[in-house]
């Protein structure tokens, strides 16, 4: 299954900050990788910035049985208390290939 995050940020963060935020943003989930089931995690910035554009996606891919646990996971807990204020909003989409 892959779990997609679809990020946008709030519009007072501006672009600087959101290339400030990438490098930290992908350490946090790069730790997933250590989770059994999630098997790769990528970050990829938005390269057309428009305002009907998300800015960032982050991909998991990951077994159906790991989502429970990815959602209990402490990068995930850090990522719903660190940088919620930095979102205006987020879309969810799971998928399997």
């Amino acid at each position: 299954m892959v779990h997609c995050i679809l990020v946008k940020f709030r519009e007072d963060v501006g672009v600087d900050e959101r290339e400030d935020l990438l490098p930290d943003i992908r350490l946090l989930f790069g730790r997933l990788k250590g989770i059994d089931g999630i098997h790769d995690v990528k970050v990829i910035p938005n390269v057309i910035n428009r305002p009907n554009r998300y800015d960032l996606l982050i991909r998991i891919d990951m077994d159906r049985e790991a989502l429970e646990v990815y959602d209990q996971s402490e990068p995930h807990m850090e990522w719903k208390t660190e940088y919620a204020a930095y979102l205006e909003k987020k879309a969810i989409f799971d998928y399997e290939e």
